[in-house]
């Protein structure tokens, strides 16, 4: 692993798992908004939010572009959680599983900075990464817009080629191998689900991070 000075985390479906609660939860959150300030329907609200979504790869992005929507205000108001420790669902051991890998470790999340910072003090990690890198501070270019890479590299002084990306969106890191980076994909799924092709892009598949400290020698 010398040549892995710094470890790039993704949040949601990669530092812990939440498919289940938090983005059902979230969705409805997003949809709601639109129908609050829009003043339209759920079937319309829902509709124009996939359309964003498929044209411009968030939701907000549409919001910004058609409706001048305020970005931190929707932030505010989709990131809700109150019952947010009873909604993280995490590996077993993950604390231990981080300690293992050698080096820094930023996030590095499409999400705004304080519901990521709550997600890793529930997780019991927070204490572990050197550096929170989200939406806000990239002017609000999600992942996988280059020019949000850049400003992370910038900000903390990562060489992308010492560096690796765990993630997992497959868009994602296909930027990030274009810049330079070594990639991990995260696959939440059954082991048997496993058995797909493998992109030129990606360095390691996993189904998790207990996996990925397993197979690290892949990574040399």
């Amino acid at each position: 692993m010398a040549r892995a000075r710094t470890w790039v985390f993704d949040l949601d479906n990669t530092l812990h798992y939440c498919t289940p609660h938090i983005f059902p939860h979230m969705n409805r959150s997003m949809t709601e908004y639109v129908m609050r300030h829009l003043g339209l329907a759920e079937a319309e609200a829902s509709a124009l939010r996939r359309r964003y979504w498929l044209q411009y790869g968030a939701t907000l992005l549409g919001l910004m572009k058609h409706h001048e929507t305020d970005p931190d205000q929707f932030l505010h108001e989709t990131h809700q959680f109150p019952e947010l420790d009873r909604m993280v669902i995490r590996e077993m051991g993950l604390r231990a599983l981080l300690h293992r890998l050698p080096g820094r470790k930023v996030v590095f999340s499409n999400s705004p900075e304080r519901y990521c910072r709550a997600v890793l003090e529930v997780l019991g990690i927070a204490d572990l990464f050197d550096g929170v890198f989200t939406i806000e501070h990239t002017g609000y270019r999600p992942k996988p817009d280059v020019r949000g890479f850049r400003e992370l590299f910038r900000r903390h002084r990562i060489d992308p080629r010492r560096s690796i990306m765990v993630e997992d969106s497959l868009d994602n890191l296909a930027t990030a191998r274009a810049l330079g980076m070594r990639t991990v994909y995260i696959v939440r799924r059954k082991p048997g689900l496993l058995r797909v092709r493998r992109p030129g892009y990606v360095d390691l598949m996993v189904t998790g991070l207990r996996e990925m400290t397993r197979c690290l020698p892949q990574l040399r």
